[in-house]
């Protein structure tokens, strides 16, 4: 089980990342844009997500993840479960939205990556899950990512 403390302690390791309390949501952002979201109540944590994606994501695990609020499935969102998730998947599912928002040249330096073809987190090397940059719900649900696009919530 994931608890707020877990995903502010993880979002505010990133670089260029601010909190914010909006309506009682505690939001994670990069300038204007936000990456991840806390409720009110704890239960769910919002997250960017590349919207062609995030259907086979739910389908792969819907215990798990969920679609938002019909208003806001427009952005590249997806819902998180936080007592069906662990640490470590919340941290990649975290610092996978983290790489949508920033410039590459942050996310690689702060992810160690060089700029030979095959260091870690380069396309055609292993990521975290064993894939690509990919977490282990996107492995699961045959799912890629490490496309920049623009989330807001």
């Amino acid at each position: 089980m994931v608890t707020e403390d877990d995903v502010r302690a993880w979002a505010m390791s990133l670089p260029r990342t601010e909190e914010h309390l909006i309506h009682d949501h505690v939001k994670f952002r990069v300038g204007k844009i936000v990456y991840a979201a806390v409720a009110p109540d704890e239960t769910t944590m919002g997250f960017g997500f590349p919207r062609e994606e995030r259907a086979a994501l739910i389908a792969a695990e819907p215990a798990k993840f969920c679609l938002p609020r019909l208003s806001d499935q427009r952005y590249h969102w997806v819902h998180a479960r936080m007592a069906a998730i662990g640490v470590a998947e919340m941290r990649e599912l975290l610092t996978e939205a983290w790489r949508m928002v920033v410039p590459k040249r942050v996310a690689a330096a702060h992810l160690g990556q060089g700029s030979r073809p095959g260091s870690p987190g380069q396309a055609g090397s292993p990521g975290p899950a064993g894939q690509a940059g990919r977490t282990e719900a996107q492995a699961a649900a045959g799912l890629r990512t490490g496309r920049r696009l623009a989330l807001t919530v």
